[in-house]
């Protein structure tokens, strides 16, 4: 039921259709399909949805703490972290920013984490998996252990085969032709 309910939201929020590729992707390439999750994941009721379908998906895995590239994975780490506390077993929450720190440490992670944690790298959207992998490396570079990648929707445009390129799996809340039908 949730999981419906979700899909529907992002189906009337976030899911943008045109007839020609006019809508551009953070890859560069042109598309008719546009998803837009933060006009879901930033909605109380949107966040709540995610962050217990998102926890459901990765709590399996027993990460140490979720997280990914800002701004996309910013609300569905939270909101995992809430849901996981909630539940008593708390994932904390990371964000990996797109540049490294200018100032102070010159970190590209932000988060309370530890050499050699469990984590899981979050997306809202993966099409070629750029940022997702963006992530993967600032991870690896702070010597965290990658126990997947987590997506809300798999736009299924390559990402998962350079995911696992990488030796990692890709796992998803949705498909985009899923969303589509």
């Amino acid at each position: 039921m949730e999981r419906e309910k979700l899909k529907e939201m992002i189906r009337e929020r976030s899911l943008r259709v045109a007839e020609e590729p006019v809508f551009k992707l953070s890859s560069g390439k042109m598309s008719r399909f546009y998803v837009d999750l933060k006009r879901v994941t930033f909605d109380p009721e949107g966040a709540y949805l995610v962050g217990r379908l998102m926890y459901a998906l990765v709590r399996e895995f027993s990460p140490d703490a979720a997280g990914g590239l800002t701004l996309g994975a910013d609300p569905i780490a939270y909101a995992i972290s809430f849901i996981s506390y909630m539940d008593g077993a708390p994932i904390k929450p990371f964000v990996v920013r797109k540049e490294p720190k200018g100032h102070g440490t010159g970190r590209w992670i932000e988060g309370v984490l530890r050499e050699g944690e469990r984590v899981a790298v979050i997306e809202d959207v993966v099409t070629t998996a750029s940022s997702a992998l963006k992530a993967v490396r600032a991870c690896r570079e702070a010597g965290l252990e990658i126990v997947g990648v987590f997506a809300v929707v798999d736009r299924e445009e390559g990402g998962g085969e350079r995911i696992a390129e990488e030796g990692l799996a890709l796992y998803s809340l949705f498909r985009l032709p899923e969303l589509l039908g």
